[in-house]
Order: structure tokens, then C-alpha cells, then sequence
């Protein structure tokens, strides 16, 4: 159905004489494709088991919105414009080995279940679907918003909720055994990225009054505000502690704010991060976490993907290979993926250790 390769190099000056790991290391040998007299072998060293360092995969008709690693870090699931929802394998040749059609609009965000045996799917035509990936078929189709929806998350643990933000104005929780949600928060403006907190007990969304709002599930109200943001919030993703929050909005910043049950309110915000324009098409730019919170990503209107460490601040990638805007990064182990207006997803090692 679709067409995977490796991605073609930036530097063709080198090329892989073999794919096999050395016994000795872990590692390609590389030589310059026309070696001179006398040049030296050198090896790049390999960290996870993809057929190379990196993968280019494409197969879908139209921009790619999202894309969310498996809780085990083995499937990559992608949801597209053309209403698609792609799952790959993220080892080996990365095979598209199932593809779940059932949305009539743009699918806007995917997250898997915390057990990894369903997708949820946000999508222009007004509906959050959840999708089996053993049978690959659509089990529900959740019903209830009146505008686009923009987001969905699910919890990490626990009794499985999904939480959906919408164009009209609310953010709704479900619980997939029933038909409708259980929750409805609602809001003057669009909702256009959500998340949930480590213990499920709040919901957090953000909108295009470039506000970032904690709803307390059980009071059902307002627990906090999280300003600081000049334009939209694109993107929300919890720590892997479950301590901070990570933000995108479209005034070109990623924010970090502490969301400890006790914090002081007016001290939440923990970190300003630039160097990820959003661009003039203002797309959902979506940031991860790295496994071990050190390190955060997003994609950018400048087709690259921006790697910060958390603790100095500064930029230590800028990864470039995107033709149009990259519009979500995920990262599990080793490796990172990332979704683009170009139509595909790179999928690659990242070794962090490298700029220690």
C-alpha cells in the first residue's frame, strides 16, 4: 500500500558498506563513497533495530497531522488529511502493516491506549473514533461535539478516559464503555490541544485565547490558569514524572510550567524555550518529552525538528529533512518520529549521550 525506504542522505560523501551491526559495537562501517588513497574506515554507532539510522516512510495521500509511538515503542501510528490513520512497525524496514479508514474529514491528532490495544482519533468531521488495532476495525464513534475536533489524550494508567477538544468550545471526557461523555468542560473559545495529569485527576486544555486551564474531573471546575502564552496552544504533552507540563503555542515558544498538586500558582511557569518558529501556515505544532525527561522536541514551521535539553536550555538538535512544516515529534528509546505537511514521517535514531 505504501512505499518505505531508507531516506536518502544529506551528505552523500559517505555511503553504508554493510548493514550489519559489527560484532564489536554496535555500529556501521562507513567509508566515502569514493574513497581516496589511504582513507579510514569509520564506524557510526547503531541504538536501536531499525534497518538504518534513518527511515523515510510515506504511503499517505495528504499532510500528516500526528504521530504517536506504541506504549511498547514498537508500532508508530500516523493520522493524515487524506482521513487515514497508518500504523508501521518502528524496527526493521518499518512495514505500513495496517491501515483504519473510517473518518470522513482530516485526522488532526492519534494517541494510543495505555495498554496499546486502541487508537483514538481526532477529526474535522466532529467525531473522536477509537479503533481496535488487533482486528484493525473502528469499535465506537464518539458523538457530541459541533465543531472540529483538534485534540484527543488519553490517561496513562487506570481506568481508561480520553479527553477531546473542539472548534466549539469544549473539552469533553469519555469513557468508552459508554456512548456518551462523562465530562463536559466548557469554554468561550476553540480548545485546540489537551492533556491529561498523571493521576487522571485533571484535564488540561489549551486554546486560542492562549490560555492553558486545569479542570478538576471530580469538582468539575476550574482549578488553575496557566498564562504566559501571547498566541495559540498547539500542543500539550505531560512529563514522563508526571510533574511538569510541556507547551507549544504560535508565539513561537515551548514553555515548561510545574503541575505539582501544591505548587504556588503564580510560579508555575518554569521555562521559555525558542528556536521553533510556527511559520505563516499556523498549523498544531505538537512537543514531546524524551523517555527520560531530560530533553524536549518539536516540530517546526521551518521543516526541522528542534531538540532542547531541558536543564541548560539550549538547543543540541536541529534536525533538518522535511520538506514542509513538521507538525508532531514523538520519542520513544532511542528513537524519534516526526510528521510533516510533506506527506511523510521520518522515523531515526537519536542518541543523546552524543552531545553530553
Amino acid at each position: 500500500m505504501s512505499d518505505k525506504r531508507k531516506a536518502d542522505g544529506v551528505n552523500h560523501a559517505g555511503s553504508l558498506v554493510k548493514r550489519q551491526r559489527s560484532d564489536a559495537g554496535n555500529s556501521l562501517a562507513v567509508v566515502p563513497t569514493e574513497p581516496p588513497k589511504g582513507a579510514l574506515m569509520r564506524t557510526v554507532k547503531r541504538t536501536s533495530d531499525l534497518q538504518a539510522p534513518i527511515m523515510l516512510l510515506t504511503g499517505h495521500a495528504g499532510e500528516v497531522f500526528s504521530c504517536k509511538f506504541s506504549p511498547s515503542g514498537r508500532q508508530l501510528a500516523s493520522g493524515s488529511f487524506d482521513q487515514m490513520i497508518y500504523l508501521w512497525n518502528a524496527f526493521g524496514e518499518c512495514d505500513n502493516y495496517m491501515a483504519l479508514k473510517g473518518h470522513t474529514g482530516a485526522v488532526l491528532e492519534v494517541q494510543w491506549s495505555h495498554d496499546g490495544r486502541n487508537i483514538y482519533s481526532a477529526s474535522t468531521d466532529k467525531t473522536l473514533c477509537m479503533w481496535d488495532t488487533e482486528i484493525g476495525e473502528r469499535v465506537k464513534r464518539l458523538r457530541g461535539h459541533t465543531g472540529f475536533v483538534n485534540s484527543c489524550a488519553s490517561t496513562r494508567r487506570g481506568t481508561e478516559l480520553v479527553v477531546s477538544g473542539s472548534d466549539d468550545g469544549t473539552a469533553k471526557v469519555w469513557d468508552p464503555r459508554q456512548k456518551h461523555a462523562v465530562k463536559s468542560f466548557e469554554n468561550k473559545f476553540a480548545i485546540t490541544a489537551t492533556a491529561f495529569s498523571q493521576d487522571a485527576g485533571l484535564v488540561f486544555a489549551g486554546g486560542i485565547d492562549n490560555q492553558i486551564r486545569a479542570w478538576d474531573l471530580r469538582k468539575d471546575e476550574v482549578m488553575y490558569s496557566l498564562t504566559g502564552h501571547f498566541d495559540s496552544v498547539t500542543g500539550l504533552r505531560i512529563s514522563p514524572d508526571g510533574d511538569y507540563l510541556l507547551s507549544n503555542a504560535m508565539d513561537n515558544t515551548v514553555r515548561i510550567w510545574d503541575v505539582k498538586p501544591f505548587a504556588p500558582t503564580g510560579t508555575r511557569l518554569q521555562k521559555i524555550f525558542e528556536g521553533a518558529p510556527h511559520g505563516f501556515e499556523k498549523n498544531l505544532l505538537r512537543p514531546c518529552w524524551s523517555p527520560d525527561g531530560d530533553y524536549i522536541a518539536t516540530g517546526s514551521g521551518d521543516r526541522s525538528v528542534v531538540v532542547w535539553d531541558v536543564a541548560t536550555q539550549k538547543i543540541v538538535y536541529k534536525l533538518p529533512g522535511h520538506k514542509g512544516v513538521c507538525n508532531e515529534v514523538d520519542w520513544t528509546n532511542s528513537i524519534i518520529a516526526s510528521a510533516s505537511n510533506d506527506r511523510t514521517l521520518f522515523i531515526g535514531e537519536l542518541n543523546v549521550e552524543e552531545v553530553k
